[in-house]
């Protein structure tokens, strides 16, 4: 089966959706990083009121306390440039481009949801496995039907279908 995408640019509803996500994902990214900066100074430290406690003659000493802090850092920088990569430079990429990425896909199976009341195209898409669609559309759809999907060109974050 062959894949069409195209790219057309974002409507202002999704751009500001994007900035909201922005917005909240950034603030509980630098919370996190606060978290981590406080646990690299101070694992440390707990780490030599342990050995105070096992009765080292020297248990707290400048050195031993600052290779943890720098080997802490270091670690914890890897993570957080990783997480970052992964997420939120991707936001910012959809925000500097506003683009978005139109899908040609065809519903595989379609799936109702009793004990929520909600309904599912389950679909042949490489990004989206599933999608919530009203109960007009479920109905007037069958499996193998054509149907365009909306996605964020970088971070892949579902805008809608047509």
């Amino acid at each position: 089966m062959l894949l069409i995408r195209y790219n057309e640019p974002l409507e202002a509803e999704e751009i500001a959706f994007l900035q909201r996500k922005e917005t909240r994902e950034r603030r509980q990214f630098y919370k996190v990083i606060r978290v981590l900066m406080i646990l690299c100074f101070v694992c440390p430290f707990i780490v030599a009121w342990f050995r105070a406690a096992d009765g080292a003659e020297n248990p707290f000493s400048y050195q031993a306390y600052f290779i943890g802090v720098v080997f802490l850092l270091c670690f914890a920088g890897t993570g957080v440039y990783i997480a970052y990569r992964r997420s939120l430079y991707q936001l910012h990429a959809d925000l500097r481009n506003l683009t978005k990425t139109v899908e040609c896909t065809h519903i595989t199976r379609k799936q109702f949801m009793p004990h929520n009341n909600t309904f599912y195209f389950y679909l042949d898409s490489p990004n989206k496995l599933s999608i919530e669609v009203s109960e007009a559309d479920f109905r007037s759809m069958e499996a193998g039907d054509e149907l365009n999907i909306e996605y964020t060109t970088y971070s892949r974050q579902y805008l809608g279908y047509f």
